[in-house]
């Protein structure tokens, strides 16, 4: 069997036993499906009519906050994702699994991409679970198919980078409360971007921060693609983001799995 034959049946051999290790341990999973939703239920009806008498009409697709907030709430589904993923890698370690898989006769790339598979099915389904509750309380997209296309490209491309940063993050990390506060960071950052409101009513110095961060051009793609506001320069920003952030991850969690040694 060649190389390549090889490493693809090895992967889809960890990709089967992420999905199982997902349904044997269902905590992790629902918390990954639920925490978007919350999200979304709280800040669509628990705060939705404040923030949106705050927005302007032109910020408002069809006037409806929900249609400003889905695209936002989205890239946190990818983040709330990446956040599972690093617990896990990371509780994978400190259980000596991985160290395990390590002596066997089996493609080393494997073990990481069956994780990153396996992360990346569960997010977008919990996309969406997003999209089909969004739906329900009033989000009303305005994309064709070629749109629809584009923006669950994009998704999928960001879910993929933010899932190898949070793999290198769950073996960077020396316990999964580490891995866990280490991945944060792609929790928080949504909130100091234009997810919730536009970045122009921000203060100066968080403005700055917020249009300049990865995930604001990301965001602004999206709710463009989804909504027809004006996009402009954003998707090309995006992708560029997305596939630096992909790179990075993938690199550093090669670099740090490589550089484990085996017991």
């Amino acid at each position: 069997m060649s190389t390549a034959a090889s490493a693809l049946r090895d992967s889809r051999t960890m990709l089967r036993r992420d999905l199982r290790h997902a349904l044997r341990y269902p905590v992790m999973t629902v918390s990954g499906l639920a925490v978007p939703i919350l999200f979304l239920l709280l800040f669509a009806g628990v705060f939705g009519h404040t923030l949106r008498a705050g927005l302007s009409a032109a910020a408002l697709a069809s006037g409806h906050y929900i249609n400003y907030l889905a695209p936002g709430i989205l890239l946190m589904t990818a983040c709330s994702g990446a956040e599972t993923t690093a617990v896990g890698v990371s509780t994978d370690m400190t259980e000596g699994i991985i160290h395990r898989f390590r002596t066997m006769a089996i493609s080393r790339a494997s073990v990481l991409t069956g994780q990153v598979l396996g992360s990346t099915i569960r997010t977008l389904a919990s996309g969406a679970l997003v999209v089909g509750v969004a739906l329900a309380l009033g989000f009303r997209p305005t994309a064709g198919p070629t749109e629809w296309l584009a923006a669950t490209g994009l998704f999928v491309l960001m879910t993929l980078s933010l899932t190898w940063l949070a793999v290198a993050f769950g073996l960077f990390a020396k316990t999964p409360a580490g891995a866990n506060s280490l991945s944060l960071i792609l929790v928080v950052l949504p909130f100091i971007s234009s997810a919730f409101v536009p970045t122009a009513s921000m203060p100066a110095g968080v403005r700055w921060f917020a249009q300049n961060q990865p995930f604001t051009p990301i965001i602004q793609a999206l709710r463009g693609l989804l909504t027809g506001t004006p996009i402009g320069h954003a998707a090309v920003i995006a992708l560029a983001w997305s596939a630096a952030i992909g790179l990075l991850g993938y690199l550093w969690a090669r670099a740090r799995y490589d550089h484990m040694p085996v017991r």
